[in-house]
């Protein structure tokens, strides 16, 4: 994705998508920030992770030259997303650092007229860039594989784990940050305590996905994790963080928010599949549990799907 021009490193394709459509921002999935509202998904090629599980090496790891490549500057995109009734833009099928100048330029201009924007990302990146993404995005999901190195340099393909928990680290302090573990039953299922602690030692209130992944690309043999499982570990957990949730499996009941001091639901979702969910009704007040009153931390306020092209800016309740 980028080659040497000059003594400069520059994007060989710069503004260059591959995946371009609308999404529910629960999908993604980002739970607590902008619940309800429609992203606009954005996605390029390539990757610096091999995973070998990959459910998206169709794209991450082939040659972005055999891919679908729609060139759009900043303000087409932009133009899209309104004409879309979108209220924020998501980069969510690869990594965003393979495509960062182009990012970083959308994200500038998001800025200017009022369109945030966040992303996924493997977390694995300098120093330097974490302080970048956090200028860029307002909401960033990081995908914590695992939490031991022999996991990352066997099925990722990277020598160590360290920059990923520093950038975690560093992310936590600068935005909103949503955390993502895919669960392969025998191979990680085991750092699901470990995680948890290290995810509470950060925030005890950041948002935990986990997923019941079935894995594709180089391991699609493997079978299918047993939900009862990972539920059983889960719940295990509960006493660490505030917001567990489960998903990648139809009717998931650990998709819904709820107050972790009087266990009311506080914004229900169905998962229909994958590892996000659908958001169905918000019993909010405002940013508290109309119960017990407890705040829930939450970036941004429930947006209806249907309220299209909303100018929302970087109003938090943090």
């Amino acid at each position: 994705m980028y080659r040497e021009e000059q003594g400069k490193v520059v994007e060989i394709y710069p503004f260059a998508w591959n995946s371009f459509g609308v999404t529910h921002i629960e999908s993604l999935p980002f739970f607590h920030a902008y619940p309800g509202s429609r992203s606009l998904l954005l996605g390029s090629a390539g990757c610096n992770f091999d995973c070998q599980y990959c459910s998206n090496a169709h794209v991450a790891r082939v040659n972005p030259k055999s891919v679908n490549l729609w060139h759009l500057q900043p303000e087409k995109l932009l133009t899209k997303a309104r004409q879309s009734g979108c209220h924020n833009i998501v980069f969510a099928i690869n990594e965003p650092t393979v495509s960062w100048p182009s990012l970083r330029a959308l994200g500038e201009t998001a800025r200017e007229q009022g369109i945030e924007m966040g992303c996924m990302s493997n977390g694995y990146f300098t120093p330097r860039v974490a302080n970048e993404m956090a200028e860029t995005f307002s909401f960033i999901n990081i995908s914590l594989k695992a939490m031991n190195r022999d996991f990352y340099q066997r099925y990722i393909r990277v020598t160590d784990i360290a920059p990923v928990l520093r950038n975690i680290a560093y992310l936590a302090e600068h935005t909103h940050l949503e955390i993502t573990t895919p669960i392969i039953q025998g191979l990680n299922d085991g750092d699901i305590p470990s995680a948890a602690s290290f995810i509470a030692s950060q925030d005890p209130e950041i948002p935990w996905h986990v997923f019941r992944l079935l894995p594709e690309y180089q391991m699609k043999d493997m079978l299918a994790p047993s939900i009862e499982a990972i539920e059983y570990a889960l719940q295990e957990q509960e006493n660490k963080l505030a917001y567990i949730y489960f998903g990648n499996f139809v009717g998931s009941e650990w998709v819904n928010t709820v107050c972790p001091d009087c266990g009311k639901v506080l914004v229900e979702r169905i998962n229909l599949g994958g590892c996000g969910a659908k958001s169905l009704a918000c019993h909010l007040q405002g940013d508290c549990c109309p119960s017990c009153g407890r705040r829930l931390r939450l970036l941004g306020e429930w947006t209806s799907w249907n309220k299209g092209g909303a100018q929302i800016g970087k109003n938090s309740s943090y």
